[in-house]
């Protein structure tokens, strides 16, 4: 069963698709939308119940080099539709945003199903058609796109096509990985789909485990380095899980360790657990003990108490709770030693998915012309803290200014 035929069809209606079929609508392309879920923005609904982070108000030359290898394709994106295009993108649809403490930028009324509403309705006004429970099976012998809805066989013959599809994160909100046969079938390059921005596992004493799972880590310093010998160091907080640890801090330190876990079993998140006390200070206090026991003396003198102080004695060897310089080395530099990586499932996003080099520069698919793909699926990652979401925006951008261009091109003969 054949539907109307659009000028382009996006497939995926997730941030990235939506973007991308604004774009195409506002240059007067008909366009539709097709989702094998029963709502559109499931995923960014879902994002939305912590306050919608959109973006982060950091310049530039901080912020593109959050994007790790792919910060060269960033780096063009986001001169597109930087973080104040999408606050004013937002502001057209009527919500207003703020920037939090943290850099972070929010909707004022810290809620996913306003602005989705609003957006809805501006794709509405721009003739945009949205199909839900529309699984997308790949192509038919034509070329025309393929899709079973209500049991039946779909066909949609565009005149150019989007994947936004997602990576393999939170797949009850759509995004399965279930495309990626699909791409290799073309002998499209995919990288192998993972976790990022997830949790870890350790391997806790009962003790640990028993009394501390479930409270948060605060105020401490955090460092990781990578294969090629790189490190990065934030100050943060984590909390302790029952089977290892997660949180903000750790999501954005996920993709080394993750790394080191793949190649050696483990990994080493090194921990400051007093960051603001310079390690000499820390000797000279620490030498003043007397005769008081450590946990004492750690409360009183260093107000290193709860999940620290427990950290502390997990990770520290018993001889350096003793000597004053060891102990110091150990409360500025607590190895605490990862041994797995929470499944992809779980994870906030996903690394891998179709390599950059089988892209041109308007994210078309150089291996089908008229095929263009964006979002999670491209083979890119970036921390939580507005990263993720303002990439996939400017992708979605990107790819919808990218089809009207070929699209124009193609109709002028000049393909």
């Amino acid at each position: 069963m054949p539907h109307s035929t659009p000028d382009v069809a996006i497939v995926g209606a997730g941030p990235a698709g939506l973007m991308a079929a604004e774009t195409a609508a506002a240059a007067g392309l008909r366009v539709a939308v097709f989702d094998h879920t029963p709502t559109p923005a499931r995923k960014l609904l879902l994002a939305g119940r912590g306050g919608l982070n959109l973006t982060h108000s950091e310049p530039l030359d901080r912020f593109l080099p959050r994007y790790g290898a792919a910060e060269p394709l960033f780096r063009r994106l986001l001169a597109g539709f930087p973080p104040d295009d999408l606050r004013g993108w937002a502001a057209g649809l009527g919500i207003e945003t703020f920037v939090g403490s943290s850099g972070r930028i929010f909707p004022v009324q810290m809620k996913a199903s306003t602005l989705v509403r609003a957006w809805l309705r501006r794709l509405d006004g721009l003739g945009v058609t949205l199909h839900s429970r529309h699984r997308w099976t790949g192509w038919d012998e034509a070329g025309a796109l393929t899709f079973r809805h209500d049991g039946e066989s779909v066909t949609v013959a565009p005149r150019a096509s989007l994947l936004a599809l997602g990576g393999a994160s939170w797949p009850r909100t759509g995004s399965d990985g279930g495309w990626a046969p699909l791409l290799e079938g073309l002998g499209v390059e995919v990288a192998p789909l993972a976790p990022s921005n997830m949790g870890f596992e350790v391997p806790w004493s009962d003790h640990l485990r028993d009394r501390f799972a479930g409270q948060p880590v605060k105020s401490v310093g955090l460092s990781a380095v990578d294969r090629s010998g790189a490190g990065r160091r934030l100050k943060g907080e984590f909390v302790i899980t029952e089977t290892g640890i997660e949180g903000g801090a750790v999501y954005a330190l996920s993709a080394p360790l993750r790394d080191a876990i793949a190649a050696e079993g483990w990994a080493t998140l090194t921990l400051d657990l007093l960051p603001d006390m310079a390690e000499a200070e820390l000797v000279r206090r620490l030498r003043r003990r007397g005769a008081e026991s450590l946990s004492t003396f750690l409360k009183k003198s260093l107000s290193l108490t709860g999940p620290r102080a427990a950290l502390l004695r997990e990770f520290a060897p018993a001889a350096d709770l003793s000597d004053p310089v060891a102990l110091a080395r150990q409360i500025k530099g607590l190895a605490m030693v990862l041994t797995g990586v929470r499944p992809i499932e779980r994870a906030i996003s996903s690394a891998g998915g179709v390599r950059l080099s089988e892209l041109d520069e308007r994210l078309m698919l150089a291996r089908r012309p008229g095929l263009f793909l964006a979002g999670e699926m491209l083979d890119w990652e970036a921390p939580t803290g507005g990263y993720l979401l303002q990439g996939c925006f400017a992708m979605g951008v990107a790819a919808g200014k990218g089809m009207v261009k070929w699209l124009g091109m193609k109709d002028s003969g000049t393909e």
